[in-house]
């Protein structure tokens, strides 16, 4: 079976026979089944000579920004850089799908960088967000080890059982926590720190259970794409404008 087919029953998720440490070995082989010796092992930066890497990337750069941010108590600051991380990760998919001839290889490492960043910027970056506006309160590292550990489990489970047949995954991606805590922090300034904590942590507890909830949701067409950028715009001006006037 050639490496362009592999690859697309990858992408596609559509062979639950198949998972991403099988067609990783693979691409590890040669043309005689073997495995690929050391000195034809690529160099680890020249997967960062690809465009869909470097989205990627940038994104993971937002995600760390917004943990700094987040570290600080800017919480305005920390919301708009991770919506802008979640912007990159989705859009690092788009111009994949724009490069059908990106090799079988930096296909592969950029899925499992996506999956790594994923993690970093939904599901690490929500956790300090949380510890951070509790001035890491012992009663807040239930809700950050929950939102983590969702994260964790969605995320290998994604790598192995991807999207099935009909186009639908088990659960909610953890992307969606970022918008969801990014709509919550608008509330910050109506209503008492306390109720406002309480509601923070809710939102994030309901969150972690959601990715792994059994449930199976269909995949976002590229409209959401647009609206969802239109949000991000929307809110990256409303959250600059509460800085401004701090």
């Amino acid at each position: 079976m050639c490496v362009g087919l592999l690859r697309r029953q990858f992408n596609n998720r559509t062979d639950n026979s198949r998972n991403m440490a099988e067609f990783d070995s693979e691409l590890r082989q040669g043309s005689g089944g073997s495995e690929i010796g050391e000195s034809q092992m690529p160099l680890i930066l020249s997967f960062v000579a690809d465009w869909p890497n470097i989205v990627t990337l940038v994104g993971l750069c937002c995600g760390v920004l917004a943990i700094f941010f987040a570290l600080h108590q800017n919480y305005p600051a920390a919301i708009i850089s991770i919506l802008w991380a979640v912007t990159f990760d989705w859009y690092d998919g788009v111009v994949a799908r724009a490069l059908p001839d990106r090799s079988a290889q930096h296909r592969s490492i950029g899925a499992h960088m996506d999956s790594l960043v994923d993690l970093v910027t939904s599901a690490v970056g929500p956790a300090i967000l949380l510890l951070s506006i509790t001035d890491f309160s012992a009663w807040a590292y239930p809700g950050a080890l929950a939102i983590i550990m969702a994260g964790v489990l969605r995320l290998a489970y994604f790598d192995v059982f991807g999207v099935d047949s009909n186009g639908t995954y088990a659960g909610i991606t953890i992307d969606n926590s970022p918008i969801v805590i990014s709509m919550v922090f608008f509330l910050e300034s109506f209503i008492n720190n306390n109720g406002f904590v309480l509601i923070l942590y809710t939102a994030i507890v309901v969150m972690a259970f959601l990715h792994v909830a059994p449930f199976r949701t269909p995949k976002l067409g590229n409209v959401f794409y647009y609206i969802f950028t239109g949000y991000v715009v929307a809110a990256t001006g409303g959250y600059a404008y509460i800085l401004a006037t701090q």
